[in-house]
C-alpha cells in the first residue's frame, strides 16, 4: 500500500463535510453581525435539508440514467463550487439585502449573501455523500477505511481553528453599563476572535482547494493508477461467494453445488439482485441501510441540535471540550476500525444499541436543561463530556463497518449508501427542527445568571 494514496484519500475525505462543519463551529461570531441573530442556526438547518436535491438528483440519475453520469465531472464540479463560494463569504458574508413585499423601510435586512452562500456549500457537502464513496471503490478497501478518517477530520479541523480563534468566550457584563442604571443582573456577552471570520473562511477555503488538489492527484498520479489497476483486476479474480447457512458457518462443498443450482434455476425466472455479491440477504440489507439511517439521524441531525442544552449548563469549557472531543472521536474511531475491523451484524447492532442508550442519556439531560442532575459536581461535566465523545466514537465505527460490507455489494450500493446518510440525516434533523426552534421545548441556561441553585 502506498501511503501517499492514503494520505490523498484522507484529503478528500476532509473535503467532504468541512465547509458546513466549519460554519456551525463559527456560528457564535456570525450571530453577532448577522441580522437574523441566534435565528441563523435554524436557517442553516433548513438551507441544508433543501440542498440534497443534490443527491436526489444523482440518486435518480443513477437509477434512471445508468453510465450517463461521470462521477469524476461531478466530484471536480462540486469542489471547485465549494472553494469558490467559501472564498466569496470571506469577502460578502455581511452584506444584507431587504426581501419581500411592502416599503424597504418596513422590510427587515436579511443576510442575502451569507445564505445563498450557505445553500451552495451545503450542496457541494450533501452531493459529497453519493459521490465520494463510490469513486473510493475504484481504490482498495484500506483507502476507504481512510477516507472516512478524514471525514472525521473535516468536523475536528474547523473546531480546533475555532478553539483558538476563541469561538464562544463568554464576558459577563453589568446590565446598567448597556443603559439599564437599576439592573441588578449581568448580561452575557460574546467576545469577538483573535481572527475574523474572513480568515476563517479563507481557511475553509483553502482546505476546499487542498481536496481538489488531493482528487487531482487521485486521478492522475502513477502510484493511484496502480492501485485502481491492482483492484480491477482482484474484482474481476473475485469468486462469486455464495451466502452463508442460517447457523452462520460457511456452506460446504455440496450446498455450494446445491445453491448454485437452485440459483441458475431462480435467475431464469427473476432478475439479478441490484447488490452483486450475494453474501447478505435482503433482510440483512434492510438492517444495515436501517441501522445506517439511525446512525446518522443521531449523529447529523438529533444530537447536535440539542448539544448546547446538553453540555451548557455544566459550563462553557464541558461544552468546548465535548465538542472538541467528540469531534477527536470520529478520526480515531475510524483509525481503529483500519487496524481492528469487525463486520459481524450481531456486534454492530449490539454497537448500535450501546450509541442509542448514551443518546438517551445525552437527550434526557438536554430535557432537563438548565437544571441537570450533578450541575454543580465535576463529576456531571466529566460524565457529559464522556457520554458524547464515546457516542461519536461508537457510531462512527459503525458507520465505517457498514460502509466497507456496502463497498464490497458494488458500485450501486454506495450510491445508495450516501442516499441514506442523506435520508437519516435530513429526518433527524426536520424532526428536531420544530422541537428547537418552533416550540421551544428545550431552555438554555444563562451563563451569567444561572437559574439553579447551587448544591
Amino acid at each position: 500500500m502506498s501511503w501517499a494514496i492514503h494520505l490523498l484519500a484522507g484529503l478528500l475525505g476532509t473535503g467532504s463535510w468541512v465547509a458546513i462543519n466549519g460554519v456551525w463551529v463559527e456560528l457564535p461570531l456570525l450571530v453577532a453581525s448577522a441580522p437574523e441573530g441566534w435565528l441563523l442556526p435554524s436557517y442553516l438547518t433548513v438551507i441544508t435539508q433543501l440542498a440534497n436535491v443534490g443527491p436526489l438528483a444523482v440518486t435518480l440519475c443513477h437509477r434512471f440514467l445508468p453510465g450517463r453520469l461521470s462521477e469524476v465531472g461531478v466530484i471536480y464540479a462540486i469542489l471547485c463550487l465549494g472553494s469558490l463560494a467559501c472564498l466569496l463569504l470571506a469577502f460578502f458574508w455581511r452584506e444584507t439585502s431587504t426581501l419581500g413585499v411592502g416599503g424597504s423601510g418596513s422590510r427587515p435586512p436579511h443576510s442575502t449573501a451569507l445564505l445563498g452562500l450557505l445553500f451552495f456549500l451545503a450542496l457541494v457537502d450533501c452531493t459529497s455523500s453519493v459521490t465520494f464513496l463510490p469513486y473510493m471503490r475504484r481504490l482498495r478497501p484500506p483507502f476507504l477505511t481512510s477516507y472516512f478518517v478524514g471525514e472525521g477530520m473535516s468536523g475536528l479541523l474547523p473546531a480546533l481553528v475555532a478553539l483558538g480563534q476563541g469561538v464562544g468566550a463568554v464576558r459577563c457584563l453589568n446590565s446598567s453599563l448597556a443603559g439599564n442604571a437599576t439592573g441588578q443582573q449581568l448580561r452575557a456577552e460574546y467576545q469577538a476572535g483573535r481572527f475574523s471570520a474572513q480568515a476563517f473562511f479563507l481557511f475553509l477555503g483553502g482546505m476546499m482547494l487542498l481536496s481538489l488538489a488531493a482528487f487531482l492527484l487521485l486521478n492522475h498520479l502513477p502510484a493511484a493508477s496502480r492501485e485502481r489497476a491492482k483492484e480491477e483486476k482482484s474484482q474481476q479474480l473475485q469468486p462469486r461467494r455464495p451466502p452463508e447457512s442460517q447457523g452462520g458457518r460457511p456452506a460446504t462443498a455440496g450446498e455450494e453445488e446445491e445453491e448454485g443450482g437452485e440459483q441458475r434455476k431462480r435467475s431464469r425466472r427473476a432478475p439479478p439482485p441490484r447488490f452483486g455479491s450475494g453474501t447478505y440477504s435482503w433482510p440483512q440489507v434492510a438492517y444495515l441501510f436501517g441501522l445506517l439511517a439511525w446512525a446518522n439521524a443521531l449523529t447529523n441531525g438529533v444530537l447536535p441540535a440539542v448539544q448546547p442544552y446538553s453540555c451548557l449548563p455544566y459550563g462553557n469549557s464541558a461544552y468546548h471540550l465535548a465538542a472538541t472531543l467528540a469531534a477527536l472521536a470520529n478520526p480515531l474511531a475510524c483509525f481503529l476500525g483500519m487496524f481492528l475491523p469487525n463486520r459481524s451484524l450481531v456486534p454492530m447492532g449490539a454497537l448500535a444499541g450501546a450509541g442509542s442508550l448514551l443518546a438517551c442519556y445525552i437527550m434526557s439531560m438536554a430535557v432537563l436543561s438548565p437544571c441537570p442532575p450533578l450541575l454543580h459536581r465535576p463529576a456531571g461535566a466529566i460524565l457529559m463530556v464522556l457520554c458524547w465523545v464515546l457516542f461519536v466514537g461508537t457510531f462512527s465505527y459503525v458507520k465505517l463497518m457498514i460502509g466497507l460490507i456496502l463497498r464490497d455489494e458494488g458500485h450501486s450500493a454506495l450510491v445508495w449508501c450516501g442516499a441514506v446518510v442523506q435520508l437519516g440525516s435530513m429526518a433527524g434533523a426536520l424532526t428536531m427542527f420544530p422541537l428547537v426552534s418552533v416550540y421551544s421545548l428545550f431552555l438554555a441556561g444563562d451563563p451569567c445568571n444561572p437559574s439553579c441553585p447551587a448544591a
